[in-house]
């Protein structure tokens, strides 16, 4: 019989920092590579005001697409950039990819074809409004003609675009609603045009007696995000924390803070 002489392991040291070596320089590299994803551009439209956005010496502070953009961001683990943009630009900063992800639009608002993004689900329903200092119950839209009708500048109004285009109601166009709210209540013009969240924050802190009143209805439009399609950008994770957040109550629970 011939005798077994047991293996033995043999230890490589130099095989052994070569791996050591490899993995260190591979968790260099994935932190260098976080380090390097550059934060995620968000649109903010100049003319916004509260309750969408709160800016406090050209600073973006507050409002419920503040909160929405931070928190799309945290959920994907990258740093948020909002990019202020006049909003007659924002087709053109679409088209040559400036931004990644637009929130608060609709695609009956926009004229340019959005290839090189992707719509969010519905996130909620926003009600445009002719609005006035007081109740006027046998309101109708009858009562616009010659008028001047308080309006945001580079805002589009489809169920009046037929109004317009005849003169039969002039537009007044501000830059922000808020101002159209403010010269409504001052008495610049008897009528305003405003979104039902914009008219109830405007409210929000006056008397009864003093708050504005929604006369009826002009429009009712499904609210989306776009998102940028690209390589550099987590599309398909931007859009399922959209989802997420509307099945969970995030988004509500946002909205709720600014009613």
């Amino acid at each position: 019989m011939s005798e077994q002489i047991p293996h033995r392991r043999q230890r490589c040291p130099a095989l052994t920092r070569l791996c050591l070596l490899g993995t260190l320089l591979l968790a260099v590299g994935v932190a260098a590579f976080a380090q390097e994803q550059r934060p995620l551009r968000f649109a903010v439209i100049e003319g916004w005001a509260m309750p969408m956005m709160q800016f406090v010496d050209g600073q973006t502070t507050t409002g419920i697409l503040y909160d929405l953009y931070m928190h799309l961001a945290q959920k994907v683990g990258r740093d948020a950039e909002l990019v202020v943009i006049p909003r007659l630009r924002a087709q053109s900063a679409r088209a040559r990819g400036e931004i990644d992800v637009h929130c608060y639009v609709n695609p009956s608002w926009h004229q340019d074809s959005h290839h090189q993004y992707i719509w969010s689900q519905p996130l909620l329903v926003q009600h445009g409004l002719i609005v006035g200092r007081s109740a006027e119950p046998d309101f109708t839209l009858e009562k616009l003609h010659g008028q001047r009708l308080g309006t945001v500048l580079g805002f589009n109004y489809p169920g009046l675009q037929a109004l317009f285009d005849s003169a039969q109601v002039h537009r007044e166009d501000v830059r922000t609603q808020t101002l159209a709210l403010e010269k409504l209540e001052a008495g610049r013009y008897r009528y305003a045009v405003s979104n039902n969240l914009s008219l109830d924050w405007f409210n929000r802190h006056r008397s009864k007696a003093k708050q504005l009143h929604a006369l009826g209805e002009i429009s009712s439009d499904l609210i989306y995000c776009l998102v940028r399609d690209a390589p550099d950008v987590p599309t398909q994770a931007l859009l399922g924390a959209l989802v997420q957040m509307t099945q969970d109550g995030e988004l509500e629970a946002i909205l709720a803070r600014y009613r």
